[in-house]
């Protein structure tokens, strides 16, 4: 038996066989392409932050420069309170993570704590922001119907 193992690739010579690999000739090495003027490696590109004030009731963005003893613009709800405090924090005694003398039972209603600080949050700047103003928050404008709608399909395939 000229194999050393049954199965096919196996042989006493295979070492032979790597040494004449070995003995080749190497072929000289192409310089690699260079990057276009790359130092390092190359920086992503970020979307930008920018510190927002919003209402924790409705979600509205206040303007830079609003009154935080004030109101919402857009929904009438009272900024100077618990639940837009940086403190507020559910988990803590009297729901304050400041040691305040005496519980504030609603959270959402203008307090005179001392300790208030406006919440402000870190957000990705991914879009323009329109500011809260006075409007309503629901829409005033009527919706449209269903005929009109249609007749506006129609129009656009008239001949």
């Amino acid at each position: 038996m000229d194999r050393k193992y049954k199965q096919k690739g196996y042989s006493e010579r295979e070492g032979d066989s790597r040494e004449k690999k070995r003995d080749k000739p190497d072929r000289p090495q192409e310089p690699r392409p260079k990057q276009h003027d790359m130092l390092g490696p190359r920086t992503p590109r970020m979307v930008g932050t920018v510190t927002r004030a919003r209402c924790s009731n409705c979600g509205a963005v206040l303007a830079p420069g609003f009154d935080p003893n004030g109101e919402c613009p857009r929904c009438k709800f009272a900024l100077h309170c618990c639940k837009q405090c940086v403190h507020f924090d559910t988990g803590k005694q009297f729901e304050c993570t400041e040691p305040i003398p005496e519980r504030i039972t609603k959270k959402d209603v203008k307090n005179n704590c001392t300790f208030f600080d406006f919440r402000l949050t870190v957000e990705k700047d991914t879009s323009p922001v329109t500011y809260a103003t006075n409007v309503p928050a629901t829409p005033t404008a009527s919706p449209s119907r269903p005929n009109d709608a249609r007749k506006a399909f129609e129009d656009l395939f008239k001949k």
